[in-house]
């Protein structure tokens, strides 16, 4: 089983990547499934879809090729009714007006969520080699697959002691409060979404899973590209290549786009300088737009030039842990970062890893829980954390 996603910058065309990755799966032999929750439905566009088909599971599009839209209003209901339902209860004892209340109510980025829960159920269905999700921009990618580590430290930390006193104390405080407190219905619901999240990042981290970046051949474009290459790899999610989009050909270039072809060139020096050893799969602008399966197919097999498109690329593992005669050496992958932009705390049995706005909190495994920091360093784009034994641990168990 093969999974895949595509995101970048809104615009540089990672729809048409996907799309095109899917149909060149699809025509190798493979039963490839390509999903999008795009409310627009630009991925049933690519294909060149006059309806998308909606609410009626995967939709064969091509021989080997089927497209899938998410039901959002199916998932939601199973996902997060019983939440919904009880934070309905709340802001009605608060005098909100009902219509208000149903907006206020409704999850932040659901359908990116929803996605990822139906990726999940289609790669343990066992129907398919390969899954192909169409994400959305870089911004709502990372917030969304951030998700699963930010809730796993809740519901770790915080969760088991939270239930337990509601349990308690659930009568009094529904009483003093006049606000009525969550049922084990709901409770039941916030551990169902839990373990459905880190099922969900257990597949996404897993050896057979990887992300694609589209970006364009532009200072700016691939300004956040390499961003997101840095962010990704902190949550722990592999990036094996980079698609450059939108390059103007060579051939027959007038003076006006021979200006476009030298600026592009001097970008592509840099992505492939600074992604290296990454793939770097360049896409060129067609002569007309690509729409339909032909139309995509005939764009990655440009992108690819012969390459397998979704073959399991040897990429280093996102953290790994190693011994040796001094104590113990935490490497986690931080491909393009500077030392500067790094911020590292020790907090308890946690590692606390900050690059610019995004923050990443590591469980330590037992071992280290007797150790401390001795220094840490970044190192070919990773990030060396050294741990040696702790005495004052050791002073105060003995």
């Amino acid at each position: 089983m093969r999974v895949l996603l595509f995101t970048g910058k809104g615009g540089v065309g990672k729809t048409t990547a996907a799309a095109g990755t899917a149909a060149l799966a699809a025509s190798q032999g493979h039963r490839t499934l390509v999903l999008s929750t795009d409310p627009a439905h630009s991925l049933a566009d690519a294909f060149g879809l006059a309806e998308p088909p909606l609410g009626q599971g995967p939709t064969r599009i091509a021989p080997q090729l089927w497209l899938l839209h998410v039901d959002v209003r199916d998932r939601f209901a199973r996902a997060w009714g019983d939440i919904q339902r009880y934070l309905l209860d709340v802001l009605d004892s608060a005098g909100v007006d009902p219509m208000e209340a149903e907006e206020l109510t409704v999850l932040p980025g659901a359908e990116e969520v929803l996605a990822l829960l139906e990726v999940r159920d289609q790669v343990r269905s066992g129907q398919w080699d390969v899954v192909i999700l169409d994400c959305a921009p870089t911004a709502e990618t990372l917030r969304l697959l951030s998700l699963p580590d930010a809730l796993r430290w809740y519901m770790d930390r915080i969760w088991p002691t939270e239930r337990r006193v509601l349990g308690l104390l659930r009568p009094v405080l529904t009483k003093a409060s006049g606000v009525p407190m969550p049922g084990n219905g709901v409770l039941d619901a916030i551990e169902r979404l839990h373990a459905d999240l880190s099922d969900v990042r257990e597949i996404l981290t897993a050896t057979d899973a990887s992300v694609r970046l589209v970006t364009t051949a532009e200072a700016v474009v691939f300004a956040e590209s390499r961003r997101t290459l840095t962010s990704l790899s902190l949550y722990g999610y592999r990036v094996d290549g980079i698609v450059v989009n939108r390059l103007f050909p060579v051939d027959g270039a007038d003076e006006w786009r021979s200006g476009w072809i030298a600026a592009q060139a001097v970008q592509l020096d840099r992505i492939d300088s600074d992604c290296h050893p990454l793939p770097v799969w360049r896409s060129l602008y067609q002569s007309s737009e690509p729409v339909g399966v032909p139309g995509v197919l005939r764009v990655a097999l440009d992108m690819y030039g012969g390459q397998d498109p979704v073959a399991v690329r040897d990429v280093p593992d996102p953290m790994t842990m190693i011994r040796d005669a001094a104590g113990y050496r935490l490497s986690l992958a931080l491909p393009l970062v500077a030392r500067g932009e790094v911020d590292l705390a020790r907090r308890g049995d946690e590692l606390v890893v900050t690059v610019g706005p995004h923050r990443r909190i590591l469980s330590l495994p037992g071992a280290l829980h007797r150790c401390k920091v001795n220094r840490a360093q970044i190192s070919d784009g990773r990030l060396l954390v050294f741990f040696i034994p702790d005495p004052d641990v050791r002073k105060r168990e003995e």
